[in-house]
């Protein structure tokens, strides 16, 4: 059996699978649900028949099915060898009644072997004022399945987790968990004021009182095509930070970029600066003036300019770039530098993350700011210097900076997936997912993914002092 962190995947061998929501229930903790979105390629539902829950407990094509609530734990069924070509993903969910996620003791997910009952992986979730989770989801790669742990909450309860996968909720909202009948009879329908979730078709919920993206000082002087992805992902992050409450909020963005080594296919093939042009859309809608600050790191850290949004082109071209040296180790002869360009035969090729976290540190306290800062840090992998990276985040829980990690797809992340259920931290103030192949994440789950954690650590830092 395998324990996952938050973000954490795994291969799935088993043809069939069980996912067993579990929690300690008790006097006073809520009521929570198990349920199942079937999502084609683009991450929507194709129609509403794409939710199983126990109001619907199977899937029109019968390969996931609603197994039926135990005292403490609700279990889903999927049979992934019968899962249609069309079907690319199968997010596992919960939603709390009567209550938040925060006051659901012992809350977890495990994935089983359907056939022989094995137990393949379990992941531990901690909540906040979340009434829906997407826990985990499955999802095809390489002509085979995986496991990924989520761990993404919901304050819009199910009804705003369905609609963002394009179920289209009558109002007023109604979630499996209001819509359960008073007394368990299985084969009488609910009655007329207690409808399922979703009405007889699926529609995409964009438009809807979504929050607007903000206008960004430079915009105007982008290319069209870039300052359309640049409009659409700023409307897709308001959405993400909108489902937590937080349309309004406003924070310093840092960019930072492992440039090591094994990064030069990455770099090579224009994934880092496509997710430098994603992460400049967060900049933009969070912060005021629409700048954000970067560094790049390997065996050292190096400071970048600033990246301005009318000016995104031209530093993409510039300053993505990764450690000078060739097959055998060996230094390249730096060529003429632009100016604001970083030697890079400087930065050089090891990891070195805690060097990088502690000059970041250094120039956030050196710097405040009235706003919360969201440092967004990029890496494939190859940690190895964990005593050094934890002293250096455990010692930064009291600063108003929360650290999203993202893993590029390699492996070895050491202690940052460690992070999520490290004790002796006031707050939880680092965040950590990998993904297999981030070209393929879309642009809304990306977003949704990199401010999942946020919203909880605001909160919980506001409570201890840490931010005003």
């Amino acid at each position: 059996m395998t324990t996952l962190s938050k973000g954490a995947n795994m291969p799935v061998a088993a043809s069939a699978v069980r996912a067993v929501l579990g929690w300690s229930a008790g006097p006073g903790v809520p009521d929570v649900d198990a349920s199942a979105l079937v999502l084609a390629a683009d991450g929507r539902v194709r129609s509403d028949g794409d939710l199983v829950f126990y109001n619907q407990p199977r899937h029109a094509s019968g390969a996931v099915r609603h197994l039926g609530k135990q005292p403490g734990s609700d279990a889903l069924e999927a049979d992934l060898a019968t899962l249609g070509p069309g079907v690319e993903r199968v997010a596992l969910c919960a939603s709390a009644d009567g209550g938040t996620f925060g006051q659901v003791p012992g809350l977890h997910l495990r994935l089983l072997d359907a056939g022989s009952g094995a137990e393949l992986a379990r992941f531990d979730m901690a909540a906040g004022p979340e009434t829906a989770y997407v826990c985990g989801e499955l999802y095809r790669r390489a002509g085979g399945w995986k496991f990924r742990a989520v761990g993404q909450g919901y304050a819009s309860g199910l009804a705003g987790l369905a609609t963002d996968f394009g179920i289209s909720v009558d109002e007023p909202r109604t979630t499996p968990a209001q819509a359960r009948p008073p007394a368990p009879a299985p084969a009488a329908p609910p009655p007329p004021s207690h409808q399922p979730l979703g009405p007889a078709a699926a529609q995409p919920a964009a438009g809807r009182g979504e929050p607007s993206p903000r206008l960004t000082k430079g915009e105007e002087r982008l290319p069209v095509d870039m300052r359309k992805r640049l409009s659409l992902r700023k409307q897709q992050v308001a959405v993400s930070l909108g489902k937590h409450g937080l349309s309004r909020l406003t924070a310093r963005v840092i960019l930072v970029l492992d440039a090591s080594g094994s990064m030069s296919g990455l770099y090579a093939r224009g994934t880092v600066a496509g997710v430098t042009e994603r992460m400049a859309a967060v900049a933009a809608q969070l912060d005021d003036d629409g700048e954000m600050q970067a560094w790049t790191f390997a065996s050292n850290p190096a400071r970048l300019p600033d990246l301005a949004i009318g000016e995104l082109p031209e530093w993409l071209r510039l300053h993505v770039r990764v450690g000078q040296v060739n097959l055998f180790g060996r230094k390249k002869p730096q060529k003429g530098l632009a100016p604001g360009q970083v030697d890079m035969r400087a930065v050089g090729i090891q990891n070195e993350e805690q060097k990088v976290i502690a000059e970041v540190r250094d120039h956030v306290r050196a710097n405040p700011a009235p706003d919360p800062t969201l440092v967004l840090f990029f890496s494939d992998g190859g940690v190895y210097r964990n005593d050094e990276i934890e002293r250096e985040l455990c010692a930064a829980v009291e600063e108003p900076v929360f650290w999203q990690f993202i893993g590029l797809g390699r492996s070895q992340y050491g202690v940052l997936e460690r992070f999520d259920t490290m004790p002796g931290r006031r707050v939880d103030n680092v965040g950590f997912f990998a993904v297999d192949d981030i070209e393929k994440v879309s642009d809304q789950e990306l977003y949704d993914r990199l401010l999942s954690e946020f919203p909880s650590w605001l909160q919980a830092a506001r409570q201890a002092g840490i931010l005003r």
